[in-house]
């Protein structure tokens, strides 16, 4: 199995939404943050990635048709090119509430990725190297983050490319995979109020 999808767009843009919704569509798993906190081999894979180290892209999603959400998305370029057929998806919201959402959740000050541990050191080679290393700081992370987006949209090429938001739904996802519509509701999953509570039980901040 090679990807069909490779996800470009950033943590708390619906990532968790499009990860059910590919695998629904593709009848095959897709890769996600969740799929690191489930395998934490992985996390010194990205960890040395962050650091340009040699990942073996074609082993690490042996067995996914997608992959979507912080790690993966901070390397769209590198998988997009070890997976040439794979389309490129940038998911995304407008900037200010895309920030907001980030800091009530992901990047919140006493979420993981401010605590000593493998996330953390991931995080910090990564989205040091990749995006931003002023986690805290509002206008250093918009900036990024219409930094990555702007990238996408000005590298890949147009019949590669698909974007999409949350309210968009199935279609662009279905239009770009050439499968039907499905007939039940989109899968819209972890909400803030869905990962703050998922934090205060103790299960811990396991997606975006």
């Amino acid at each position: 199995m090679r990807l069909r999808v490779v996800g470009a767009g950033m943590g708390r843009t619906g990532t968790m939404s499009l990860k059910l919704a590919l695998t629904r569509l593709l009848g095959a798993p897709c890769y996600h943050m969740v799929e690191v906190f489930a395998k934490p081999a992985h996390f010194g894979i990205w960890t040395a990635a962050g650091r340009d180290q040699p990942v073996d892209w074609n082993a690490l999603f042996d067995g996914y048709a997608a992959a979507v959400d912080w790690p993966a998305a901070a390397f769209w370029p590198e998988i997009s090119a070890v997976f040439p057929d794979a389309h490129v998806l940038l998911s995304t919201r407008d900037s200010a509430s895309w920030w907001k959402s980030a800091r009530d959740t992901i990047l919140a000050p006493d979420t993981a990725a401010f605590r000593p541990g493998p996330m953390k050191e991931m995080l910090d080679a990564v989205l040091g190297s990749r995006f931003t290393n002023a986690l805290g700081d509002r206008d250093a992370c918009i900036a990024a983050y219409e930094r990555n987006n702007a990238h996408v949209r000005a590298t890949v090429p147009a019949p590669k490319l698909v974007e999409w938001t949350p309210r968009d739904g199935w279609g662009p996802l279905c239009k770009m995979l050439d499968v039907p519509i499905p007939d039940e509701p989109f899968p819209h999953a972890n909400t803030t109020e869905e990962f703050k509570a998922r934090v205060a039980s103790g299960s811990g901040p396991t997606a975006h």
